[in-house]
C-alpha cells in the first residue's frame, strides 16, 4: 500500500515574526477533541481543553459553525465538562460535570446556550461513555462506583480523628489502571437512564468494566461488547457480543449474539438501518494491544454471520500516532455511513493517520483523507454529507474540521483557529522523510528535523518511541519542536514492532525485544553518523516507555552515544510482568513467565547487559507510574551509580503516572523539559 511523502500546506507567516519554541509555550496549545456533528449538519460539538491559571487543565464544551463563519462558541463554563452528546434533534447537549467537590453529575443545556441544568446526580465515582437513545427519551452511560473510604468525605474524616488511610483489599489481577489510579474490586457497568421517569438502571457489568457499546436504531435495546469469562484478565478471547433489550418498568433480557467469531472485541457500531453490527477486533487469543492487525468485522443479524471487511489488506485500526500534544486516542474509531452502506474508520499507515471506509458488503479499502497528518474521526450529520474531525500536522497543532462528503478525497474546512497565534509566532520545522536500509534488507521509515537555517555540524539526537506496538509520524510534537529548537537535529523513526507497516513488521519483535527492532535502531544511527550535517561525536538516544527500554538497551550494546536519556523505562521485564497494571500472560507474548522458565525475558532485558555501560544518563520517572513502575528505573540507576557512570534520576511524585510527558500536572510537564534540555546542554557541549 503506497502512501504519498507530502501534502499540501497553509503559507507559512512572514519568518521575522518568529522566535524558538520554548517549554512554556506548552501552556499555550489549546486541545480539541471528541467532535460530534450536529444532526443537521450546520455546527460541531467538541471540547476545548487548556491550561488554567492554577496549573490545573480545564474543559469546557464548545459549538464551531460548519461553515467557519462565525466563531466558536462556548456553552458550558467549565472547569471539568466532558462527553458532550446533541440530542436526536440538535436541540439540546447532554454532557457530564465533573466539579473537583463534588461526584459527577449529568447536565443539559440548550444548544444555543444558557444555563446548563442537572439531570441526575451520582454518588462518588466515574462516568464514562455517554449517548442518547435514537428516541431522544433516554440516555446510556458507563458508571464506577468509589469505595467510601476513598472518596474524599471519608479522608477528610479521618484526618479529623487522626485516623490512618485503610488498606486496599485486593483479590483480582484487575485492580488499577495507570492514570486512572487503584479501584480494586469495583467496575464499570453500563447504566440507562429514563428522562421521562427520572430512573436510573444498572443494565449490563462483564467481568472486567473494560465493555463498550451502542443503540439499537430503534432505541429499544443496547449492543454490549464484553467478556463475562471469570479470568478475562487472562481470557482476552472470551469477549462476545450481549444483546441487551429493554423492557418496560426496568424490565431488561440480555442475550448472547450467537455466529460471532472468538477473539477480543471493541466499539461494536449498530448500522443505522438495524441489519448490521460492525466492531472491530481479532480472531485468536491475542490481546486488543497485541501484535496482530485489529480488523474491521461486520455481523448480519438476520443470517447470522460475520465478515472481515478489512481481511485483505494490511492494516491495523489500533495503529496509533503518538504526541505529546493532545489526548490520546488509542481505540479504535468505527462510524456507520447513514445510508448503512459502508462503514468509516482511522488507519495508521506510515505515520499518518487517514480516515478510511469500506462496503458494509466487503470490497476495496478507500482512503478519504491525504497523508501528511493525524485525523482522529468524529461523527457524520444524518444526511451524510458532513463529517467532523480533529486533524494534526507536524507544524500545525491540532484543530477542528468539517469534512465535505462529496468525492474520493474529502474537501476540508477548519472551524477552530485556537492554536493559530502560537503557531504563527514560534519557528516550527517540518520534519523531512528518509528510508534507511538496515543491515538485514529490511527499510525503515524514520524523518529528521534540521534546525530552520542550520549550518555545519550539528549534535543530533534520536528519538525511540514507546509502545512498542505504535508509531512516530506526521503529527505536532512539542518535544521534537523544543528540541529542534534548541540546536539539534531531531531523528525519529518506525522500527520493527511499530504499527503501521503490517502485521509482519509489527510481530517481527513479539517475544524478541532487542532483535530486530535493534537492527532497524542501529541502522538509523549509522545513517546519523553518516551524515555530513551531524557531529558524530555528538549524537544522543533518548526515548519513552518501550522507547526508555531501546535507551537501556543501546547503552548497553553500544557506545556510540555520547549520553541517553530513559524515560518511564522498562528495564527488567522478569519484574516487569508481576508488577505492572498489564500483567503478563505466560506464553502468549513472551515463552515461558516470570515464575516458570524466564529466560526469555531475561534474556530479552536490559539490566541483565548493564555490566560494562558507560553512557552518561538522565532517568526520568514517575513514583505514580503503574505501567512501568519506578523500579525499573531505581535498577538502572543502582547499577549506574555501581560502576561509576554519571546519572542524573529525576522522581516525580506519587501523582503523577505514565503518561506524565502527555498529560500530567502542566508545571511537571515543563520540568521535565527543562531538566532534558539542561541534560543535552551538558553532554553535549
Amino acid at each position: 500500500m503506497a502512501a504519498r511523502k507530502t501534502t499540501k500546506k497553509r503559507a507559512a507567516p512572514a519568518r521575522e515574526r518568529r522566535r524558538p519554541i520554548t517549554p512554556e509555550d506548552l501552556l499555550c496549545l489549546v486541545g480539541v477533541g471528541d467532535t460530534q456533528m450536529s444532526p443537521d449538519g450546520r455546527s460541531v460539538l467538541f471540547q476545548r481543553k487548556v491550561v488554567s491559571a492554577r496549573n490545573a487543565y480545564e474543559t469546557s464544551v464548545w459549538v464551531a459553525d460548519a461553515e467557519a463563519k462565525h466563531a466558536p462558541r462556548a456553552i458550558t463554563k467549565g472547569p471539568k465538562d466532558a462527553l458532550a452528546r446533541w440530542s436526536p434533534d440538535g436541540t439540546k447537549v447532554a454532557f457530564i460535570r465533573n466539579d473537583a467537590a463534588l461526584a459527577p453529575r449529568i447536565m443539559i443545556v440548550a444548544s444555543k446556550g444558557g444555563t446548563a441544568r442537572e439531570l441526575v446526580a451520582m454518588p462518588h465515582g466515574t462516568v464514562r461513555d455517554l449517548a442518547w437513545s435514537p428516541c431522544g427519551r433516554r440516555l446510556a452511560f458507563g458508571f464506577r462506583p468509589t469505595a467510601y473510604e476513598w472518596t474524599a468525605e471519608a479522608k477528610k474524616e479521618r484526618d479529623e480523628h487522626g485516623l490512618s488511610t485503610p488498606p486496599r483489599i485486593v483479590e483480582d489481577a484487575c485492580y488499577r489502571l495507570d492514570g486512572d489510579g487503584y479501584f480494586c474490586s469495583e467496575r464499570f457497568a453500563l447504566h440507562v437512564l429514563d428522562l421521562d421517569r427520572g430512573s436510573i438502571e444498572e443494565v449490563f457489568a462483564d467481568t472486567l468494566g473494560l465493555y463498550s457499546w451502542d443503540w439499537a436504531p430503534d432505541g429499544s435495546a443496547l449492543v454490549v461488547a464484553g467478556n463475562i469469562d471469570p479470568r478475562a484478565s487472562w481470557n482476552p478471547s472470551e469477549s462476545e457480543l450481549f444483546l441487551v433489550n429493554l423492557g418496560a418498568g426496568g424490565k431488561h433480557r440480555t442475550s448472547r449474539i450467537t455466529g460471532i467469531p472468538k477473539g477480543p472485541k471493541s466499539q461494536p457500531r449498530w448500522s443505522p438501518d438495524g441489519v448490521r453490527i460492525a466492531w472491530a477486533g481479532r480472531t485468536g487469543t491475542d490481546s486488543m494491544y497485541g501484535t496482530a492487525n485489529v480488523e474491521l468485522f461486520v455481523h448480519d443479524c438476520a443470517a447470522r454471520t460475520t465478515t472481515c471487511l478489512t481481511a485483505k489488506t494490511d492494516l491495523c485500526l489500533m495503529a496509533s500516532t503518538l504526541s505529546d500534544a493532545g489526548d490520546p486516542a488509542f481505540e479504535p474509531q468505527i462510524r456507520w455511513f447513514p445510508d448503512s452502506t459502508a462503514i468509516f474508520f482511522r488507519a495508521g499507515w506510515h505515520g499518518s493517520g487517514r480516515i478510511a471506509s469500506v462496503s458494509a458488503h466487503g470490497g476495496p479499502v478507500a482512503f478519504h483523507t491525504e497523508p501528511g497528518a493525524e485525523f482522529s474521526l468524529g461523527t457524520f450529520s444524518v444526511d451524510g454529507w458532513r463529517l467532523s474531525c480533529v486533524r494534526s500536522a507536524p507544524i500545525e497543532p491540532g484543530e477542528v474540521h468539517v469534512l465535505e462528503v462529496e468525492r474520493s478525497i474529502f474537501a476540508m474546512k477548519r472551524v477552530t483557529t485556537f492554536n493559530d497565534a502560537l503557531a504563527a509566532s514560534v519557528e516550527l520545522v517540518e520534519p523531512q522523510e528518509r528510508w534507511i536500509t538496515a543491515k538485514d534488507g529490511h527499510k525503515v521509515q524514520c524523518w529528521t528535523m534540521r534546525p530552520r537555517g542550520a549550518k555545519g555540524r550539528l549534535p543530533a539526537l534520536l528519538e525511540v518511541h514507546g509502545g512498542p506496538h505504535a508509531q512516530y509520524g506526521l503529527t505536532f510534537f512539542h518535544e521534537f519542536q523544543l528540541l529542534c529548537a534548541q540546536g539539534y537535529e531531531v531523528w525519529f523513526s518506525n522500527p520493527r514492532g511499530s504499527k503501521g507497516y503490517g502485521m509482519k513488521h509489527t510481530a517481527a519483535i513479539r517475544g524478541a525485544w532487542g532483535t530486530k527492532d535493534w537492527t532497524d535502531v542501529q541502522a538509523v544511527a549509522a545513517a546519523m553518523r553518516a551524515d555530513r550535517g551531524i557531529d558524530r561525536a555528538r549524537i544522543g538516544i533518548m526515548g519513552g516507555s518501550y522507547g526508555g527500554y531501546m535507551a537501556n538497551w543501546a547503552v548497553a550494546h553500544d557506545h556510540g552515544f555520547r549520553a541517553a536519556i530513559s524515560d518511564r523505562c522498562v528495564s527488567n521485564l522478569v519484574s516487569q510482568a508481576g508488577n505492572s497494571d498489564h500483567p503478563e500472560v505466560p506464553n502468549r507474548y513472551w515463552k515461558g513467565a516470570a515464575f516458570d522458565r524466564p529466560e526469555a525475558l531475561w534474556r530479552a532485558s536490559p539490566i541483565a547487559h548493564f555490566k560494562n555501560v558507560r553512557t552518561p544518563m538522565l532517568l526520568i520517572h514517575s513514583e505514580g507510574d503503574l505501567r512501568c513502575n519506578i523500579e525499573q528505573s531505581e535498577q538502572i540507576h543502582t547499577a549506574l551509580c555501581t560502576l561509576g557512570v554519571p546519572v542524573r534520576f529525576v522522581r516525580y511524585p506519587r501523582e503523577t503516572s505514565h503518561g506524565l510527558s502527555r498529560m500530567g500536572p502542566p508545571d511537571l510537564r515543563i520540568h521535565r523539559l527543562h531538566e532534558i534540555i539542561s541534560w543535552w546542554k551538558h553532554w553535549m557541549a
